[in-house]
């Protein structure tokens, strides 16, 4: 590898054109770079995070029960400070159990849009191993768009 010429921080100075004409080892390195410090600050902010909940989280805790809560937001102070603490409530459902549910309504000639939302979808192996008279029936209700592009650059010196 080459010496890093450009830092993660002087990467918001350039204009994408100026990064486009980089040189391709100078362009991986600053991919590195990038890298090593995006894994750097999640770390930090995951340490730093996890001392913000040791050190207010019981407190946020209180002041939600004191209003008969168990989620939501608290407001704190510590000395000047004020301390604004979610805590999220986050909910998941068992999706067999929906299943059921969804037939037992449907048997009841209930609609079960009324109950559950319900978003259909069909993985793209199922899709593309399926015989062609059955895909055909499914094509109109597909769209296929683009995603996001991504590249990796390795060198011979890796």
């Amino acid at each position: 590898m080459h010496d890093i010429t450009i830092l993660p921080a002087d990467l918001i100075r350039l204009l994408q054109t100026d990064l486009t004409r980089l040189d391709v080892h100078r362009l991986q390195e600053l991919i590195l770079g990038v890298d090593y410090e995006i894994a750097m600050l999640k770390k930090a902010k995951s340490q730093v995070d996890a001392a913000l909940t040791k050190r207010y989280g019981e407190q946020a805790q209180t002041a939600l029960a004191a209003t008969g809560r168990d989620f939501g937001t608290a407001h704190l102070t510590d000395g000047d400070v004020a301390i604004k603490a979610e805590l999220p409530k986050r909910v998941r459902w068992d999706q067999e159990k929906l299943a059921e549910i969804a037939r037992r309504i449907t048997a009841a000639g209930d609609t079960v849009e009324d109950f559950i939302d319900v978003k259909l979808s069909v993985s793209e192996s199922r899709y593309n191993a399926w015989p062609p008279t059955l895909r055909d029936q499914f094509t109109p209700a597909r769209t296929v768009e683009a995603g996001k592009p991504t590249f990796t650059l390795t060198s011979g010196e890796d």
